[in-house]
C-alpha cells in the first residue's frame, strides 16, 4: 500500500487471546488525531484479510462474561433483593421496589415538555408505518394433491425490552423496541431501564413518558446485566420473559451471551458505528458533522470515512476541529472516539474499491454521499441501515425516519439484520398429508431413512401400510 503521511504499524489484538491478526497501516495526519489508512495503489485483499485492515473497537464480551456471571446468579437466587442491592452498588440509589409505580409513569407524561412529546409522538407514528408493513401472513403451499405445508407466524409470548440509561437517556430506544414488538402482536411487554439517583430511583422521566405514550405500564428500574438476568430468570415482581432485546453496554452484551439458549436475544450489540462512503461531491461540513454525531455516543464509538478523494479527506479533517470544539461531549466521548483505533479515514482508488471496503466492514450505519448515490447504494450488500445522499443523515434514522435504530454492530451486518417485527415472530410449519399423499412418497422416505442408517424412521412409515410400502 502507498503511504503519503506519517506511518505507524499497529498490531491488531484478537479478542480471544489468539495470535494477533495482521498488522494494519495507520497513517496519522496532524493536527486532528484521526488515523488514515491508505489502501490505494495495490489490489485489495479478499474477505477476512481486507476486514483485518479496517478499524474496529476492542470489545471483549468473553472477558466480560466471567464478571457478569456472579451478578446473574445472584439475581437468580435472591431475586428482587439482589436487584435492589445492585442498584445501590452500581446506580447509587436504594430502591424500595424494582417495579415502577403506574402513577410515576403517568406523572412523567403529564410533566413532559410539549415539544419533546410531539417529537416522540411523530417518531412513534413513523415507526408504526414502517413496522406495520413488516407483518407476515400465514401461507400454505400445496406440495402435492392431498399434501400441504403451511407456514404460520406467531409472536413470542413475553418480551423484556432494555433502554440504556448511562451516559445518555434513550427514549428513542424505547420506541425502537416497543413498536416492532407491538406490531408483531406480542401480548406481554415489559421494559427495564437503570435506576437514576437524580430521580429518586426511577428510570429517567423521559423514558417513562415514552412508555406511557406507547401504552407500556410494566416498567422496572434495573440496568445492565441485572436487567437481563431479571428477564431471563424472573423475580418476585417480574415474570420471566421468552426474549430480551435492546442496545446496551458490554455488560448487557455479556449477559445476553450468558443466557443464550435460555432466552432469545436480538444481538450482542457493541459500540455504535458510522461509515461514510463519499467522493469529491460530498460536503465536508456534512461529513464531519455526521462522524461527530456518532462519536458523541461513546468513547468506543466508531467513525469511519471511506473516500477516493484526498481533497475531501483533508477538508473533513480541517472541518472536524471547529465542529468538535463547538460540541458538548468533547473530552469524555468525541475526541477519544475519533482518535481511537476504531476510527479512521480510509483512502481508496475509486468508488468500486470503496464499495468493497464498506461491504467488508459491514457498518451498523452506512451513509452514501457520492454522485449517483442511489445506484451506489444498490450495490451495498452489508450494512445495518443505508442512508442515501446528503439529506438522509444517520441522526434522522436514530429518531424519525421510521426505520429501526437497533442494528447489528461489529461487522455482524454481514450476516444479521436490525430489530424488526420478524425479530419477535416464530415461523411454525404445519404439515398436513392424506393417506394417498403419504403413500405416494413413502418409498422415498424409507430409502432416505435407510441411507442414513435410521431404520426406525422408515419403520414408522411402513407401520402405516402394514409393513408394505407402496413403490417398494
Amino acid at each position: 500500500m502507498k503511504g503519503i503521511f506519517q506511518v505507524a504499524y499497529q498490531p491488531m489484538e484478537c479478542p480471544n487471546d489468539a495470535e494477533p491478526r495482521s498488522e494494519r497501516i495507520v497513517l496519522v495526519l496532524p493536527p486532528f488525531p484521526m488515523a488514515r489508512i491508505d489502501l490505494r495503489g495495490d489490489a485489495l485483499p479478499e474477505g477476512p484479510a481486507l476486514r483485518d485492515l479496517l478499524p474496529r473497537a476492542d470489545f471483549d464480551v468473553s472477558a466480560a462474561l466471567e464478571k457478569v456471571r456472579p451478578i446473574c446468579e445472584a439475581v437468580h437466587h435472591r431475586g428482587d433483593a439482589a436487584l435492589i442491592d445492585f442498584a445501590e452498588k452500581f446506580d447509587g440509589v436504594r430502591l424500595e421496589s424494582v417495579r415502577v409505580p403506574a402513577e410515576a409513569i403517568t406523572k412523567a407524561l403529564e410533566e413532559l415538555d410539549p415539544a419533546v412529546r410531539a417529537a416522540l409522538e411523530e417518531s412513534i407514528r413513523r415507526a408504526r408505518l414502517v413496522h406495520r408493513a413488516q407483518r407476515r401472513s400465514t401461507h400454505t403451499t400445496q406440495v402435492v394433491p392431498g399434501g400441504s405445508v403451511t407456514e404460520k407466524w406467531l409472536p413470542v409470548d413475553r418480551v423484556g425490552l432494555y433502554a440504556p440509561g448511562g451516559r445518555s437517556v434513550y427514549p428513542s430506544s424505547v420506541i425502537m423496541n416497543v413498536v416492532p414488538a407491538q406490531e408483531a402482536g406480542v401480548e406481554s411487554i415489559a421494559l427495564a431501564s437503570p435506576a437514576q439517583a437524580d430521580f429518586e430511583g426511577l428510570p429517567h422521566p423521559t423514558i417513562l413518558a415514552a412508555c406511557a405514550l406507547l401504552g407500556i405500564d410494566e416498567v422496572y428500574a434495573a440496568g445492565g446485566a441485572t436487567a437481563v438476568a431479571m428477564f431471563a430468570y424472573g423475580t418476585e415482581s417480574c415474570p420471566p420473559a421468552d426474549m430480551v432485546t435492546g442496545p446496551g453496554n458490554i455488560w448487557v452484551a455479556a449477559a445476553k451471551r450468558y443466557f443464550t439458549g435460555r432466552i432469545g436475544i436480538d444481538a450482542e450489540a457493541g459500540p455504535t458505528e458510522i461509515a461514510i462512503l463519499a467522493d469529491d461531491s460530498a460536503d465536508p461540513v456534512h461529513v464531519a458533522s455526521d462522524l461527530i454525531s456518532q462519536a458523541e455516543h461513546d468513547p468506543l464509538a466508531a467513525a469511519v470515512l471511506v473516500t477516493d478523494s484526498v481533497a475531501l479527506a483533508d477538508a473533513v479533517e480541517k472541518e472536524l476541529e471547529p465542529q468538535v470544539a463547538a460540541s458538548k461531549h468533547i473530552e469524555d466521548r468525541i475526541r477519544p472516539a475519533l482518535a481511537g483505533r476504531q476510527s479512521a479515514i480510509v483512502l481508496v482508488d475509486g468508488i468500486d474499491e470503496g464499495l468493497r471496503v464498506v461491504n467488508a466492514y459491514g457498518a451498523e450505519h452506512l451513509e452514501i454521499q457520492t454522485a449517483e448515490a442511489v445506484a451506489v447504494a444498490e450495490r451495498v450488500r452489508n450494512a445495518g441501515a443505508i442512508f442515501i445522499g446528503p439529506w438522509a443523515p444517520v441522526s434522522l434514522g436514530d429518531y424519525a425516519a421510521g426505520s429501526n435504530h437497533v442494528l447489528p454492530t461489529g461487522g455482524c451486518a454481514c450476516h444479521s439484520s436490525g430489530l424488526s417485527v420478524q425479530s419477535f415472530l416464530r415461523g411454525i410449519h404445519i404439515v398436513d398429508y392424506t393417506e394417498d399423499a403419504l403413500a405416494d412418497v413413502a418409498h422415498h422416505v424409507v430409502t432416505l431413512a435407510e441411507a442414513e442408517d435410521l431404520p426406525a424412521h422408515g419403520a414408522a412409515i411402513k407401520a402405516r401400510f402394514g409393513w408394505k410400502v407402496p413403490g417398494q
